[in-house]
């Protein structure tokens, strides 16, 4: 197969890198699946199940158990990248969430549900969103932050249209037949992209990263001497490409950015997951109508698309520890704002802004961990930090459940979120690029 890809990559009148990001871009649609937003749409209509009794608490754990499952499987699957590839984790991938999620339509028990939402849970948080950034990340270098934007704003394409779909068909044929349809979109859209057209890294076609040409050869095969413009000829005046970092795992893990970045951005998932999973039940209880709730996890979905943009396209014009700074603001203070929610307006912009944060918490990261340490091993050094994640995302998510079934409101959740998000805008201004000792 990848004799046949090589012979189109070289035929195409356009980089075959394209490919690959819209290929790993279908699994960012699909993966959401299990997002929290979707899991949001089902939270109501199974709490108000008198079949099942579930309280809000134990609906939103199935996320937790999956996301503590990814905590524990994300190194293997790092390994497993760097080791036989992007294709295969990605395929995998979405041939079990597909089969997963449809499942979920009998899992009228709480401990079927939690195996097969967590299983899904475990491919959202882990396989798929590694597998995607690292192997875009390979194949993009000098337009890494914009094509990282591109693929997750491909996220929030499927984070509009999954809990759209899943709504509709809720209340036409009921939560069960949703699960179907979901699972069986899975597979439609993404399958046969990441089966066939993935491809590690473009030097396995014969093609440098960015499409950009082979460098000049700089000796005597280049020819030398008076080009009659008063310069010698010879290819040591086209500027060298900046040397790309190349850390290996153990030499990154020595790095106290590499810590820094991982506390930081896990805890950035805590507050987005803690959020997420309860916007649509958040915004009920501040009195939205479902039109609306439904409308404000639209809004802010779209503006993570929008956030992921802007964020990829900043963070190759500035350092990246500073663009995530301002990530980290911009989902800290909509956090806070939700505590003054009272209008209709209210909710739905304070919806558009915080997806406008998450969108950078998406595509920032991956530039951040690829610019730092280059793209030898970004497979492993990608899967042991996104237990950071993982293991926040459930607490997040649990948590506000928690608080909620406790004392009727999600505001110590809310205040406790914000503070996090501010105090993690403070830490990440020290994840300082890292600098190899010489002896």
């Amino acid at each position: 197969m990848t004799g046949s890809l090589q012979r189109l990559a070289h035929r195409l009148p356009f980089f075959y890198g394209w490919i690959v990001l819209a290929s790993a871009s279908s699994t960012q649609v699909v993966r959401n699946a299990s997002a929290s937003l979707t899991l949001a749409v089902f939270i109501y209509p199974l709490a108000a199940d008198p079949e099942l009794g579930w309280s809000r608490t134990l609906i939103s754990g199935a996320a937790s158990v999956g996301g503590l499952a990814a905590s524990a499987l994300s190194p293997l699957v790092g390994w497993l990248i760097d080791r036989y590839g992007a294709r295969f984790v990605l395929a995998s991938s979405v041939f079990i969430m597909g089969l997963a999620t449809i499942s979920l339509a009998w899992a009228t028990i709480p401990i079927f549900f939690y195996i097969f939402y967590g299983i899904s849970r475990v491919i959202f948080a882990s396989p798929i969103p590694i597998g995607a950034s690292v192997v875009v990340s390979r194949w993009f270098v000098r337009m890494r932050g914009r094509t990282n934007g591109i693929l997750f704003a491909s996220h929030s394409i499927g984070l509009v249209a999954f809990p759209l779909i899943a709504s509709a068909v809720i209340a036409s044929h009921g939560w069960p037949a949703a699960w179907i349809v979901l699972g069986a979109l899975v597979w439609i859209i993404a399958l046969v992209p990441v089966t066939i057209l993935i491809v590690q890294q473009p030097e396995d076609l014969g093609l440098r990263p960015d499409g950009d040409p082979e460098p000049e050869m700089n000796g005597e095969d280049e020819g030398s001497g008076d080009n009659g413009d008063g310069t010698d000829g010879t290819a040591a005046e086209v500027p060298a490409p900046p040397e790309e970092p190349a850390w290996t795992l153990k030499e990154a893990m020595r790095t106290p950015a590499l810590w820094i970045l991982a506390a930081g951005v896990g805890t950035l998932f805590l507050v987005q997951a803690g959020i997420n999973t309860h916007l649509a039940a958040l915004l009920r209880d501040e009195g939205l109508s479902v039109f609306q709730s439904g409308l404000g996890l639209s809004l802010s979905a779209a503006f993570m698309g929008a956030g992921s943009l802007a964020w990829g396209w900043v963070a190759e014009r500035f350092p990246v520890r500073y663009v995530l700074t301002g990530v980290a603001v911009a989902v800290a203070i909509p956090a806070l704002l939700f505590l003054t929610t009272d209008t209709t307006f209210e909710g739905l912009a304070f919806s558009a802004l915080f997806g406008f944060g998450v969108g950078g918490m998406l595509s920032v990261p991956p530039v951040a961990y690829a610019d730092y340490y280059g793209r030898r091993s970004l497979g492993a050094i990608r899967g042991v930090t996104e237990p950071f994640t993982s293991l926040e995302q459930a607490i997040g998510t649990v948590a506000a459940g928690l608080v909620f079934d406790l004392t009727g409101s999600y505001d110590i959740a809310l205040t406790v979120f914000a503070s996090l998000g501010g105090l993690t805008a403070v830490a990440l201004l020290f994840a300082r690029p890292p600098v190899r000792q010489t002896l």
